[in-house]
C-alpha cells in the first residue's frame, strides 16, 4: 500500500511505489504527477473509490478526476461516497458510476445536548454588524464561522481584518499546504476564528471549539447538524448561532427544524452577557454592619441628602416678600419640571 499525498517528498512516494502496491490511496492532483513522471500505469486497475465526493467538488479536484477515470479500464468496479447527495454530485456520479445502486445510512437528524442553538434575525446589510455584535458579547474561545460560498468567505475575512478580528479562511481553492497551516494556526491558538465551507471544515478534530457561527444558513438541513457538531465535543458545552437574513433563509431554517425536531430559540439583545443567579445576586449583598460605627454611618447617609432645616424663627415669620425680596428673586434650585408652575423660578414666569 503507499500514500501519495502533496506537501511530501515525491522521492519517498516513489521509493513505494518501486516495491509494488496493491493499494493506492491518493489525491487526484499528486496521483496524476505521478502519473506523467511515468512512475504509475492504471491499466490494470479493478477496483476505484472515490471519497468524499462532495469534498472533491468544493475543493475544484472533479477535473483531475474525470481525467484520472478517463485512465482507467472501462469495465471497473465503482464505489462513490459522499456525505450529501445534491443534484450536482448525482450529475457527478452518473459519470464515473453505471447503473448504480444506491445505499443510505440513516440521515444523522440529532444535534449533542451540550450545545445551546440560537437563531439571530437580521437583515443582508446588517448581517456583518450582526456578527460582529455576537463575536465581540460571546465568551468566545475560538469558533468556526461557516459560509455558503467560497467568495463569501474571502469577502468575510477581509471585512473582519479591517475590524481588527484574528480570522483565517479554509477553503477548497486554498492548496493544501494553505489549509494546513491554517488548520494549525486555529488548533495552536494563533488564529481565533476560522471561516469554512462546509466540506473542507469536514472531518475537524478540535475538541476545544467553544462556538459555531452560521454566517449563512445552509440549504441541506444535514449540514447544520455536521456545522454545529464541531462545539460541544468530548463533554464539553458549546454554543451554535445562525444569522436569518432572507426568505430562502427562513425556508432552509424550517427544514433544519423538522430534521432535528427542536424549535431553535431566537437570541435576544444582550443576551450573551452574563446574566447573575438569584444565588450570585444574594451573595453580592453587603454583609451587615458588624459594629455600631458601621451603623451609625449607614444611618447618617441618608441625612446628608436632606435640604437644610429652616430654623424655628424662619417659620414663625409671616410669609411675606419684602421689597428687599422683591428686587432679588429667590435662587432657583434646578427643578426642570416646567409642567408645573410651582417649580417654575420666578425669573422664568
Amino acid at each position: 500500500m503507499a500514500l501519495l499525498i502533496g506537501g511530501v517528498s515525491f522521492s519517498d512516494q516513489e521509493s513505494a511505489l518501486e516495491k509494488g502496491v496493491d493499494v493506492l490511496i491518493a489525491t487526484p492532483g499528486r496521483l496524476l504527477d505521478h502519473f506523467e513522471r511515468g512512475k504509475v500505469l492504471l491499466q490494470d486497475v479493478k477496483i476505484l473509490v472515490i471519497d468524499e465526493a462532495d469534498r472533491m467538488l468544493d475543493m475544484g479536484f472533479i477535473p483531475d478526476v474525470e481525467r484520472i477515470v478517463s485512465l482507467l479500464p472501462k469495465i471497473r468496479q465503482t464505489l462513490f461516497f459522499s456525505a450529501t447527495l445534491s443534484d450536482e454530485i448525482h450529475k457527478i456520479g452518473a459519470k464515473f458510476v453505471l447503473n448504480p445502486k444506491i445505499v443510505e445510512v440513516a440521515r444523522v437528524a440529532q444535534t449533542a445536548s451540550t450545545i445551546s442553538q440560537y437563531i439571530c434575525n437580521t437583515t443582508p446589510k446588517s448581517k456583518q454588524g450582526q456578527l460582529r455584535k455576537l463575536l465581540k458579547e460571546e465568551p468566545i474561545n475560538n469558533a468556526v464561522i461557516f459560509c455558503n460560498r467560497k467568495k463569501d468567505i474571502s469577502s468575510l475575512v477581509r471585512a473582519l481584518k479591517n475590524h481588527q478580528f484574528n480570522v483565517a479562511a479554509l477553503h477548497g481553492d486554498m492548496t493544501q499546504s494553505a489549509r494546513l497551516a491554517a488548520l494549525k494556526a486555529f488548533k495552536d491558538g494563533e488564529t481565533k476564528y476560522l471561516i469554512a465551507s462546509d466540506v473542507a471544515a469536514r472531518g475537524l478534530d478540535i475538541p476545544s471549539v467553544s462556538h459555531v457561527f452560521n454566517y449563512d444558513v445552509p440549504s441541506n438541513a444535514e449540514d447544520y447538524v455536521h456545522r454545529i457538531g464541531r462545539t460541544g465535543r468530548a463533554g464539553r458545552t458549546g454554543r451554535a448561532f445562525t444569522l436569518v437574513a432572507t426568505t430562502d433563509d427562513k425556508k432552509y431554517l424550517s427544514a433544519i427544524e423538522e430534521l432535528i425536531s427542536v424549535a431553535i430559540p431566537e437570541h435576544a439583545a444582550g443576551a450573551s452577557e452574563h446574566k447573575p443567579s438569584e444565588t450570585e445576586i444574594l451573595s453580592k449583598q453587603p454583609a451587615p454592619a458588624k459594629n455600631s460605627e458601621k451603623i451609625k454611618e449607614e444611618a447618617a447617609k441618608p441625612a446628608q441628602s436632606e435640604a437644610p432645616k429652616t430654623n424655628q424663627s424662619d417659620t414663625q415669620k409671616p410669609n411675606r416678600p419684602s421689597r428687599h425680596n422683591e428686587k432679588r428673586p429667590p435662587a432657583w434650585t434646578g427643578g426642570n419640571n416646567f409642567d408645573d408652575p410651582e417649580t417654575i423660578p420666578a425669573f422664568l414666569r
